[in-house]
């Protein structure tokens, strides 16, 4: 339907892991902070069908962002079980807050959620620091 003219831009300085996956902060992000927006175009529910992919995230009833341009940083934020990051959506835009203190250097993670979980992670076994234990 539609993208953002540009990025929105991170609150927060961060870099990817050497590997290309993963997100970790550059500084120390205290409890409640604002880290980045996951964005793209929004699409329909047909739009989702044909598509299918591993980035979509739904808004709302019949919208789901396709956040699988490389620009979309926050793409890059991986799953955990017991997460450092949470995830509000307002107005139809998703906004990634700390959940607890963050320390410089230390990967950002956040609950996928049930559905995503049990389709494409649960399958393969679950690797987050919690399950890999």
């Amino acid at each position: 339907m539609f993208s953002y003219p540009r990025p929105p831009f991170p609150g927060i300085k961060l870099r990817r892991g050497l590997s290309g996956f993963g997100i970790f902060a550059t500084e120390p992000i205290k409890k409640g902070s604002f880290i980045i927006e996951y964005w793209g175009p929004i699409l329909t529910d047909a739009q989702v069908i044909k598509k299918a992919g591993k980035y979509l995230f739904e808004i709302g009833k019949n919208k789901t962002i396709d956040g699988s341009s490389r620009k979309n940083i926050a793409r890059y934020i991986n799953h955990a079980c017991t997460p450092n990051c949470e995830v509000t959506i307002r107005g139809g835009r998703v906004y990634v807050f700390a959940k607890k203190n963050i320390k410089s250097g230390e990967e950002l993670h956040y609950d996928y959620g049930k559905e995503y979980f049990n389709e494409y992670i649960k399958p393969y076994g679950c690797r987050c620091g919690k399950c890999k234990r």
